[in-house]
């Protein structure tokens, strides 16, 4: 059964973050709100959460992991990045973007795109989710929280709660999220390429 974390948006309570961040060390999976949608999220060496969130989503090994990260400099330990597309990509964060870059020997192998050798990396805009990864100290290997034959991602914390209670250790709630996911901006060749347009302006990158 998940635990339920009620966590005010603009100044969440540091006891309801230290018991979140307490149990994703704990190796648990929890549902956590982002400036975009609601993701899934375990701590980066949690291969059981890696395989729960394949599971939940049904997704196939060609698919692009997320590490959510705090702020550029940890960004900048799991990704590698040309001067370029430094600028560009430090100008767009935080904010609500997908960036899909070669990753460095820091990333687990089981995270990487099968041939491509790229992780997907990207740094929110948003008060919890900031205050959990300042708590955890490293990023959080995400997946955003959108079910099998489903259009739009799930978007209220008690709907997450009641449909995935079985499979999740925790749900944060801080209201609710959008549906539209991040935009996916594609800088592994050097060269933007947009993979998806979603809540992120895409113009800055074409």
């Amino acid at each position: 059964m998940a635990k339920y974390f009620d966590v005010h948006p603009d100044n969440p309570q540091p006891r309801a973050i230290n018991q979140v961040v307490d149990l994703i060390r704990a190796d648990g999976l929890i549902a956590y709100p982002t400036d975009s949608c609601f993701a899934l999220g375990c701590r980066l060496g949690n291969r059981d959460g890696l395989d729960r969130i394949r599971e939940v989503r049904h997704l196939g090994s060609g698919h692009h992991f997320t590490l959510v990260c705090r702020d550029f400099a940890q960004l900048g330990q799991f990704v590698q990045i040309n001067n370029a597309s430094f600028r560009a990509i430090k100008a767009a964060t935080p904010g609500s973007y997908t960036f899909i870059l070669p990753a460095t020997k820091e990333v687990p192998r089981r995270l990487l795109h099968p041939r491509k050798k790229t992780v997907g990396v990207r740094i929110p805009d948003h008060t919890v989710t900031q205050a959990i990864l300042a708590e955890l100290g490293e990023p959080l290997l995400s997946s955003t929280l959108l079910l099998p034959d489903e259009e739009e991602p799930l978007t209220q914390g008690w709907e997450i709660k009641e449909r995935l209670d079985h499979v999740l250790d925790a749900v944060v709630d801080s209201g609710e999220c959008g549906t539209v996911p991040t935009t996916v901006v594609d800088f592994s060749d050097g060269v933007p390429e947009i993979l998806r347009v979603g809540a992120g302006d895409p113009s800055r990158f074409e």
